[in-house]
């Protein structure tokens, strides 16, 4: 009997050592493995993910639309540490879903690893070739991804999302996704000591663009590209009392949700990062100079021969070989016939000094500090380095200095907020920020005055019963590589509506459009899109007699 006993209770204590052992192997050998694949399982399903915040387009009403969302999409991963063959799987799942069979081969072979992504945003097809081969380490799971319910509409300021390299975390890359990384991507939650630590999902962000108008300033953008085989372009609408951004778009594009099959270089936004000459629109900055500092009024007369010679360099008026010698004109005429001669006269009055230091006061080297990521700052080297009386010269016809479209709209939007500089907005948090005075009052609504007769007088532009203040620009692309000028040019036109009391100003640039003169391609543009917005926007006429 106690024999008996004994092997009895021999056999307990085996049984309880092999039970002790096994769950210091679980808890102490192994207890890190399997942490990190309790911790991978409740990752793939979703988990411990923080929840992106939500980016909205606005419309006039205030009303939020969705504008980049998180949706589900099925997702195929891999657990290198459960595949039984590698070679073999590799080689399956490559010819079924597509993928660099070396990279595969590398994934799979990490010693130990709980996770692997091969594919997100899985097609149905992708899915049900794997559910196929159903091969083990290999699985299906549907996770919350990013979504732009619009397509390629306002690609450029929104961004997109993709992996890390270096932890399979999505992260913002360009545009707002970037630039508001952390205020949209919140926090992800994690196992520790065998606790769930929740997840903080991040904060949702409402953007200053009017969804319509974007719409719209897209559409308008990619009409005239496409019609005049241009090369790209851009169109950015702001409210020059606050300096919000209404509406900002760029052509070419790329589709964020597909962003992949999209060059690189679509995904730079120009914008706010490429800077170009401005050309003649550059006139209106050059009187606004000359008026502020008293050295010209609007009726102030020179006699123009059609041309002007500087440091052995001739300057001609865009038109002479058609139209010849001006002969006596104003100040108010050189804008209405954009009189290249006329702003050359008026730099001088103005002095290479004053008209630098007014250059500076306008922001022409500085950034603007938009909150988008990436914004580069203009250039006025040749008139900081060099006293030459031709760099001045060219300058007040805006060839020879450069600068970004935000930076242009900005300093023509100072002029419709009766001389003060806003800087740009582009979300809802933001609070208008006014930088500085850069002209009086009374100078900008004399120059207002001048650009309203330019449109009135050339008639493209002109919207019946509207004071609508403008001007065009057509100015010769840069050879970077030979020095001097190429036979391109880019065509672009500012201007503000209504011009008693503005409500929006609008920039439009096209590169290399396959047409002479600004006045056929973007001029018509900008007045198609001035009638959409004063109608959205149901502004009253400040022109009845017209």
């Amino acid at each position: 009997m106690n024999f008996r006993l004994s092997i009895i209770l021999i056999g307990i204590a085996l049984i309880y050592s092999s039970l002790v052992f096994n769950i210091y192997r679980l808890q102490i050998e192994k207890g890190d493995y399997y942490s990190a694949k309790a911790e991978t399982q409740y990752g793939s399903a979703g988990l411990l993910k923080a929840k992106r915040g939500i980016i909205y387009f606005s419309d006039k009403n205030g009303n939020s639309i969705p504008a980049a969302i998180n949706k589900k999409y099925p997702l195929i991963f891999a657990v290198p540490s459960e595949i039984q063959n590698i070679d073999e799987s590799a080689k399956k799942i490559s010819e079924a879903l597509k993928l660099d069979l070396e990279k595969l081969i590398t994934q799979f072979s990490k010693d130990g690893d709980l996770y692997e992504l091969l594919i997100a945003k899985a097609t149905p097809e992708e899915v049900a070739a794997v559910s196929e081969l159903n091969l083990p380490g290999i699985y299906v799971n549907r996770e919350e991804l990013r979504s732009y319910p619009f397509g390629d509409l306002a690609a450029h300021l929104l961004g997109f999302v993709s992996l890390a390299d270096n932890d399979d975390r999505l992260r913002g890359r360009y545009g707002a996704e970037l630039y508001f990384e952390d205020l949209l991507a919140g926090k992800d939650g994690k196992l520790e000591e065998e606790k769930i630590v929740e997840p903080v999902d991040g904060n949702d962000l409402k953007l200053t663009l009017d969804r319509n108008i974007q719409a719209q300033a897209e559409s308008v953008l990619r009409g005239v590209i496409e019609k005049y085989k241009a090369a790209g372009g851009t169109v950015i609408v702001q409210d020059p009392k606050t300096g919000r951004i209404l509406a900002l778009g760029n052509y070419p594009v790329f589709d964020p949700n597909d962003y992949s099959n999209s060059p690189i270089k679509n995904y730079l936004n120009p914008a706010v990062q490429l800077i170009y000459e401005p050309g003649s629109v550059f006139k209106v900055i050059t009187m606004a100079i000359g008026i502020d500092s008293g050295k010209i009024t609007p009726e102030t007369t020179y006699y123009d021969s059609g041309s002007i010679t500087l440091n052995g360099r001739t300057i001609k008026n865009w038109d002479f070989d058609e139209h010849g010698a001006y002969g006596k004109v104003t100040m108010t005429n050189v804008i209405e016939r954009s009189i290249n001669t006329g702003a050359v006269f008026a730099q001088r009055q103005i002095g290479p000094d004053i008209f630098y230091n007014y250059l500076l006061q306008f922001g022409f080297q500085d950034k603007t500090e938009i909150n988008l990521p990436g914004e580069v700052s203009g250039r006025l080297t040749n008139l900081k380095t060099s006293f030459r009386e031709i760099n001045f010269a060219t300058a007040a016809f805006g060839q020879g200095v450069s600068v970004t479209p935000i930076r242009l709209i900005s300093a023509i939007s100072a002029i419709a907020n009766q001389g003060i500089l806003m800087k740009p907005l582009i979300t809802d948090e933001e609070t208008s920020q006014r930088i500085r005075e850069v002209i009086k009052p009374d100078t900008a609504k004399q120059v207002t005055d001048m650009m309203v007769s330019a449109v009135q007088k050339a008639g493209v532009a002109q919207i019946p019963q509207y004071k609508i203040a403008g001007k065009t620009g057509t100015a010769q692309i840069p050879d970077l590589k030979n020095g001097g000028y190429l036979e391109a040019y880019i065509h672009s036109f500012v201007g503000f509506a209504p011009a008693s009391d503005p409500k929006f100003t609008i920039l439009i640039k096209v590169d290399r459009p396959q047409a002479p003169l600004a006045g056929a391609t973007v001029v018509p543009a900008f007045k198609e899109l001035a009638e959409f917005i004063l109608n959205y926007y149901n502004i009253p006429p400040d022109n009845l007699q017209n």
